[in-house]
C-alpha cells in the first residue's frame, strides 16, 4: 500500500532506464499514478500550479515509463524511463545539474 502525504502526494524518483542518471524529482496524486500506468508516458501533480501535468506536453520531451517499483516503506516511487529529450524544463539532461555546497544551506 502506497503512502500518500497529508496533501494527497507522494514523491516519484524518475531514473534514466538505460544509464541509471536520476533525472527529476516530482510528486504525483494518485490520479497522476493512474494517467501513467494507462499513458505509459509520466504524469505529474504540479503542487505550484495545483493540477495534473503530462511531462512533455509543451516540450515533447515525454518520459516513456520502462517500470515502476515502490520503495520499501510505500512513500516513494521509482520509475525508469527513457527520455525523449531533456528532462529538466532549463534545457539540461537531468535538474540535478548544480553542485551543492555549504552555502544552499546557511
Amino acid at each position: 500500500m502506497l503512502k500518500f502525504n497529508d496533501k494527497g502526494l507522494i514523491p516519484v524518483i524518475i531514473q534514466d532506464a538505460d544509464s541509471g542518471e536520476v533525472l527529476m524529482l516530482g510528486y504525483a496524486d494518485k490520479e497522476a499514478l493512474r494517467r501513467t500506468l494507462d499513458s505509459g508516458e509520466a504524469w505529474f501533480y504540479s503542487r505550484s500550479r495545483q493540477e495534473l501535468w503530462h511531462k512533455g506536453d509543451t516540450s515533447g520531451n515525454v518520459l516513456k515509463v520502462q517500470s515502476l517499483s515502490k520503495d520499501c516503506d510505500g512513500d516513494a516511487i521509482l520509475i525508469r524511463a527513457k527520455p525523449a529529450g531533456p528532462t529538466c524544463h532549463t534545457g539540461n539532461r537531468s535538474c540535478f545539474f548544480q553542485e551543492f555546497n555549504r552555502e544552499d544551506i546557511d
